[in-house]
């Protein structure tokens, strides 16, 4: 029965409406995103990306469409003339078969297209591979075992496994699909107990396609041994012995033996039977099973594992050389230090970075910078903050905690499409502290704060534009640039009757939206229809989009791993985000994979800010980049820092101009370029190891460290994240803006086994510095510095936490200095929650430890006085210190004249006061106010006097608060 006609129309209607669809969400997306690379000016990224991926998808489903469907067409083409009934009596798939005839053309349609479709899509998926294999440098290095250069093994191998794995794929699936046309339409049949009959043409078909799979197997065979320098069979990653041995030779006759089975198929072609064919297939899986398992299985048992340590030692050497230099740890300084200082001889003042050490802990006054500089509860700050170095007025360069202000939205109740995307649009200002100052309360001393922005160090820094709109809470989109005449977004809360100063975008950052075109394909993208309803958009509107500094980086250079941690910075008087970036892989011969999530994983880690890798596992990091992002216009730019890195090279290569040379990079730019978190804490990781360079030792395994647990959070088995800050190392005369760790030794030792620093002051990739402690030297570790400080203060630090107030541990910070190891650790007191009060932590003591001796203060200077004593100062010739003492003493004298003048003053006032009729008991008690303070400070500059000294003349009658007050009259 036939449908009428009309209902018969709407399934290829709709099919066709869907089609358009799909296609205008397509162009949408294509659209939309050459118009962001437009506005980044990289269309060229765009249109590279773009065309190779569009070329590798159509060479891929062609390729592969082509194979199978060729495959099957030729088993339809061959299949017998009177059907399945000239090899016997009809079977089951007769059937199949009608049912199948009617729709073939239509099935193998759909089936080809959802082929294509899946296989271009993978292929486009390889672009990198086929990039970075079309473009490869030479490393100018050779692997120990096949002395090829390190790129055959970096770039050429991976692209030929990915074509082995499309040709294995097309040729298996030919194979499916060949034998099911054959057994359909009567090819070969199988037969009952048992059996198989097949025409000529079927078993030729069959016979030549799995001879080709069987010459793949080869060819996979023949690669397989050039992979094996990345086994993981040995005792460390990269070919072992028994790999070189057994497995290397096997591989060998492997693919000769599959070349000869490949050529018994070929046979088939003009030799009928069933017996070769089978024989061959025998032979291969009883050699891959014999040959390829059991022999290396037999010689590992019997030959390695009784004499491991001198069957493996030239291979673990191998692995030891080839892990330094992939992990950029081969140049790594690393010298013995005492470790154990004399206080006596320390002497504090002449080093800056231990008297002027950071004392606010980025992760801890993150809440304080809310409470003192959040001004409204629609901006934010980042839950850990930065730190960085600045120059202050006189050229003394601090560290700093940095953050910007930036826009959470608008308040709940007001949250609508007109305030969220035009309204609340950007952050507004810098915000940083000094780290080694902080108020009379505890608070941080900011030189850059409030709204607008002020302070000393915008002053010194030049900032001009202080408005963030691209930032990392910056995850929706905005529109920007509207009405000049009108400005709707909001700048900062203001002081006249509106309550905000508003603000309208001049920058050149975002896209154009005041055309129509790109008006409706952005409400498409957004599925929003206000894009096209709204008035307030103009023609000079723009519309800000992909704003997070990383995600921006990631767009423009797809090649790059990203640092897990930007940070801002003033550079040329604007804001940027410093973004570090690395060329990794997991290709280096011989060198040891690791998990990249697992080596950056500590205390400090926010896993979701953890830029998404698509290879987790790396033995081969580079930080070749350093990314800049203007948080005002979202301007990318990417500089060189390391011109040796190979892989960069390669991506240099394809996209020309991208990545500009290192000379471009600004004074102030480089002034802010630090060692690179994520790589450090990388490399430490590495180093915790591979800082042993003998094998024998490396088997051993003695002397490896750890990472130390963070004794600061209480919990064991989360490392202590590294620190920045600037020391001074020895031998420097200086203090450089490092980032350090410590090191313990892994046998759960609690002592301390080194410690290593970062820097790039001697410039690009930076340098790696270890100290070594003496095994025989016994220095505590950072859990036992901790267990000391919490004992030791106990019962002051619980006096601070009375009541509900919670007592904080700031950063443990370990320094070099004198020969010893100085340890400095803030203590925090945060209060209660209060009703509408946010608590946050204030500075309030300061713990110190140097060798034995331990202080404790509500300053740094205290404490470490309580250490070194007086020999914490700079040393002066006896005259100039004489001089100073007379000229202190000479000062001091005439204070206590002037002090002593003013106790009698208050006094006399007070007898005064008490003589009047009636008595004039406001001006007595103000007296007695200024009596106690004068006494007071009396007291104090008697304590600073080398010897006593009356404070008070010898005439002195008693003071008023020993004499009693007389009772005031009823009617006074």
């Amino acid at each position: 029965m036939r449908l009428p006609r009309r209902p018969r129309l709407i399934v290829p209607v709709m099919i066709a409406l869907a089609a358009i669809v799909v296609l205008i969400l397509i162009f949408t997306g294509l659209y939309t995103e050459y118009l962001w690379y437009d506005s980044v000016d990289l269309t060229s990224v765009f249109s590279t990306m773009l065309v190779t991926q569009g070329v590798l998808f159509v060479v891929g489903a062609l390729l592969m469409t082509g194979i199978v469907a060729g495959n099957t067409l030729l088993a339809y083409r061959v299949r017998p003339m009177f059907g399945p009934s000239v090899l016997g009596a009809p079977h089951g798939a007769d059937r199949y078969r009608q049912s199948l005839d009617p729709h073939r053309r239509l099935v193998f349609l759909i089936a080809m297209g959802g082929l294509a479709l899946f296989t271009g899509s993978w292929a486009a998926g390889q672009w990198k591979t086929w990039l970075e294999f079309a473009n490869a440098t030479r490393f100018g290095d050779r692997d120990p075992q096949f002395r090829l250069d390190v790129s055959f093994f970096m770039f050429t191998v991976p692209f030929l496994r990915q074509v082995l794995t499309f040709l294995f794929t097309a040729v298996i699936l030919s194979i499916v699909v060949s034998a099911i046309v054959h057994y359909l339409y009567g090819g070969f049949r199988i037969l009952n107990p048992g059996g198989v009959r097949a025409t000529r043409a079927a078993r030729v078909h069959l016979s030549v396609l799995l001879g080709v799979f069987l010459l793949l197997k080869a060819a996979a065979y023949a690669l397989d041994r050039y992979e094996l320098v990345f086994s993981h069979r040995g005792f460390v990653h990269g070919a072992s012995y028994t790999d070189v041995n057994a497995v290397l030779p096997a591989k060998g006759i492997l693919a000769v033996i599959a070349v000869i089975c490949a050529a018994i198929f070929f046979a088939g072609v003009v030799r009928p039977g069933g017996m070769w064919p089978g024989v061959a297939f025998g032979l291969m899986v009883l050699s891959a099973v014999l040959i390829g398992g059991v022999y290396p299985a037999l010689v590992d048992q019997f030959q390695v594992r009784p004499n491991q340590q001198a069957k493996e030692e030239p291979y673990i050497a191998r692995n030891i050389e080839a892990t330094r230099k992939a992990y950029g740890v081969a140049d790594t300084v690393i010298e013995s230090y005492p470790g154990e200082g004399n206080p006596e001889a320390a002497q504090v003042a002449r080093d800056k970075s231990v008297s002027g050490v950071r004392l606010l802990d980025p992760a801890l006054v993150a809440k304080t910078f809310q409470q003192e500089q959040r001004i409204r509860g629609f901006y934010d700050f980042p839950t850990s903050l930065d730190v960085d170095r600045y120059r202050d007025a006189d050229g003394t360069v601090r560290d700093h905690i940095v953050a910007v202000r930036e826009i959470t939205g608008p308040p709940q109740e007001y949250n609508n499409w007109i305030n969220r995307h035009l309204v609340y649009t950007h952050g507004y200002g810098f915000v940083a502290a000094p780290g080694n100052r902080v108020t009379s309360d505890g608070l941080p001393d900011f030189d850059a704060k409030n709204m607008p922005v002020e302070g000393p160090l915008v002053t010194t820094t030049g900032l001009k534009e202080p408005r963030v709109y691209f930032g990392e809470r910056s995850l929706d989109y905005v529109i920007v640039g509207g009405k000049p005449d009108k400005p709707q977004e909001l700048d900062y809360p203001g002081n006249d009757q509106t309550g905000q100063a508003n603000t309208n975008y001049t920058g050149k950052g975002g896209v154009p939206v005041g055309s129509f075109i790109n008006r409706f394909f952005y409400a498409i993208r957004y599925g929003e229809m206000n894009l096209l309803l709204s008035r307030d958009i103009t023609d000079k509107s723009r519309i800000l989009y992909d704003r997070h500094p990383a995600q921006r980086v990631a767009k423009v250079a797809p090649f790059l791993t990203l640092d897990s941690d930007p940070y801002p910075a003033i550079v040329d008087g604007r804001i940027v985000w410093i973004i570090d970036a690395y060329t990794t892989s997991n290709q280096y011969p011989y060198s040891q994979s690791r998990s990249l999530s697992d080596m950056i994983r500590d205390t400090s880690t926010d896993l979701r800010a953890i830029t998404a890798q698509p290879r987790d596992y790396i033995n081969y990091i580079r930080n070749s980049v350093k990314a800049t992002v203007d948080a005002y216009d979202g301007t990318v730019t990417l500089y060189e820092w390391d011109a040796d890195d190979p892989v960069l090279k390669t991506w240099k290569k394809v996209f020309p101009g991208l990545i500009k040379p290192r000379s471009e990079m600004s004074a102030q730019l480089l002034e802010h370029v630090r060692y690179p978190l994520d790589l450090f804490k990388v490399q430490r990781d590495i180093l915790s190891r591979y800082h042993i360079t003998d094998a024998r030792s490396f088997y051993n395994g003695q002397d490896f460290w750890n990472v130390p647990d963070d004794p600061s959070s209480g919990e064991r088995n989360i490392k202590q994240p590294p620190y920045y800050l600037s020391i001074t190392m020895p031998g420097a005369s200086e203090p450089t803006f490092s980032l350090t760790t410590t090191f313990v030794p892994r046998q759960r030792a609690a002592n301390l086994a080194a410690f290593m620093s970062g820097d790039v002051s001697s410039g690009p990739p930076g340098k790696l510095r270890i100290l070594r402690i003496p095994a025989s030297t016994k220095i505590a570790g950072p859990g036992q510095v901790q267990n000391t400080f919490t004992n030791r203060f106990a019962g002051e630090l619980n006096i601070l936490g009375l009541g509900k107030a919670q007592i904080l541990y700031g950063n443990l910070l370990t320094l070099p200095f004198a020969g010893g190891l100085l340890y400095v650790e803030p203590v925090y007191v945060q209060a209660p929650a209060g009703a509408g009060q946010e608590p946050y932590p204030i500075l309030r003591r300061v713990l110190v430890m140097y060798g034995n001796k331990v202080g404790s203060a509500d300053t740094l200077e205290e404490a470490l006085t309580q250490i070194f004593g007086d020999t914490g100062q700079v040393q002066r010739p006896a005259e100039e210190q004489r001089e100073q003492q007379e000229q202190e003493q000479r000062e001091l004298s005439g204070s206590l004249a002037s002090l002593i003048e003013k106790a009698q003053k208050a006094y006399a006032d007070a007898q005064a006061a008490l003589e009047a009729n009636p008595v004039d008991w406001a001006k007595y008690g103000e007296a007695q106010k200024a009596l106690k303070e004068a006494l007071d400070e009396l007291g104090r500059a008697r304590a600073a006097l080398p010897t006593a000294q009356p404070t008070v003349p010898p005439t002195a009658e008693p003071t008023p608060e020993a004499t009693p007050a007389p009772s005031p009259s009823p009617t006074g």
